[in-house]
């Protein structure tokens, strides 16, 4: 009899970050585990631990590892508001072109201020603002009298990220993209990125969805106002920034906001809310954001099924068997909801 070819292993590179990191990694792994995920992970550190160990927040062999793997899973890292060492998410979406931040967000748990939503937010990630290019200059005694900061935005950059974005949208079916942009008044800034979308738009996937632009500033509004006028959301480095937090406040909060960073050569899966050191080794963090985030990094290896399966269980453990952790209105801690899973994974 002929014996079933046993399922390709998957390198990846697993950091768990700060704070509560290590206990959303290790319930995570558990659900992993329970799905038989075919990931052989190589552990390594960054931000705060990196720091610690190695006087580096982002350490070469964490580097090497990624560049090998390419592919990681992450729980959060810190990063000192102000002074100190600059962001290693920011420095990991530059090492590796991590030029398309992919935000969905989706209502779990139902009954809440806003229900039923199911948005995707698609952020440019490498330019405008967010290069960096900052300084001050010193008037009288002052050191610090005027900040400058310069964003720069190119015709290619924006074109990666909306074929990514559009792409999208047509392998998983949404039926509208909202183009959001400052165009009237940063004209160049964001007019250029509105201006390579719609003509793209033209040019290659008119028919396929309905294209919608939106003012940034009447896109929060509208979204506080009635989200379900939108599908997916594609925008520029900050705008997204700010966006994506705001949709996850739709859902529920950061708790239940995952995200993928996404380049030619690498993919970044992420628990996107703060390391949360208030209550790190309390055992009381959720982890569905991060194991939402593993449900990502299955649906970019191509293993729908585990990710099917394991967002399956999430919504039961939350719905049907009314697990849930204190920030969801639980009582449940971390371990207590990850053994709920685990069980839900492996009987459904």
């Amino acid at each position: 009899m002929t014996q079933p070819a046993a399922t390709p292993r998957i390198p990846a590179t697993l950091i768990p970050g700060d704070g509560i990191g290590e206990e959303i990694v290790d319930a995570t792994l558990a659900a992993l585990d329970a799905l038989q995920a075919p990931f052989d992970w190589d552990r390594q550190i960054a931000g705060l631990g990196g720091v610690k160990a190695s006087g580096d927040p982002l350490p070469p062999a964490t580097l090497e590892s990624i560049r090998r793997t390419r592919l990681a899973l992450k729980g959060p890292l810190e990063t000192p508001s102000g002074g100190g060492y600059r962001s290693s998410n920011v420095r990991l979406r530059e090492e590796f072109q991590l030029y398309a931040n992919l935000r969905p967000a989706r209502t779990i748990i139902p009954g809440g201020r806003f229900d039923k939503v199911d948005l995707v937010v698609v952020r440019e990630n490498l330019e405008g603002l967010y290069i960096g290019h900052e300084h001050y200059v010193k008037i009288d005694d002052d050191p610090h009298a005027v900040a400058m900061a310069t964003g720069i935005n190119t015709r290619a950059g924006s074109r990666r990220l909306l074929e990514f974005a559009f792409d999208h949208a047509v392998l998983t079916g949404r039926k509208k993209v909202t183009i959001v942009h400052k165009a009237n008044i940063m004209k160049a800034l964001t007019g250029i990125f509105l201006e390579t979308g719609l003509e793209l738009y033209e040019r290659k996937y008119k028919g396929q969805f309905e294209l919608d632009t939106v003012i940034i500033d009447a896109c929060a509004m509208k979204l506080v106002l009635n989200p379900w006028q939108f599908d997916m959301l594609v925008t520029t480095n900050l705008f997204g920034d700010i966006l994506s937090d705001l949709v996850a406040g739709l859902v529920g909060g950061l708790g239940m906001a995952p995200g993928a960073n996404i380049g030619a050569d690498a993919a970044i899966f992420e628990a996107v809310h703060g390391s949360a050191p208030d209550i790190a080794g309390k055992g009381i963090a959720n982890p569905i954001a991060l194991m939402l985030a593993a449900a990502m990094m299955l649906d970019h290896c191509k293993l729908t099924q585990q990710a099917t399966r394991l967002r399956t269980a999430i919504d039961q453990t939350l719905n049907i068997d009314q697990v849930r952790t204190g920030d969801l209105g639980g009582s449940a801690s971390t371990a207590q909801f990850t053994q709920a899973l685990v069980s839900r994974i492996r009987n459904g």
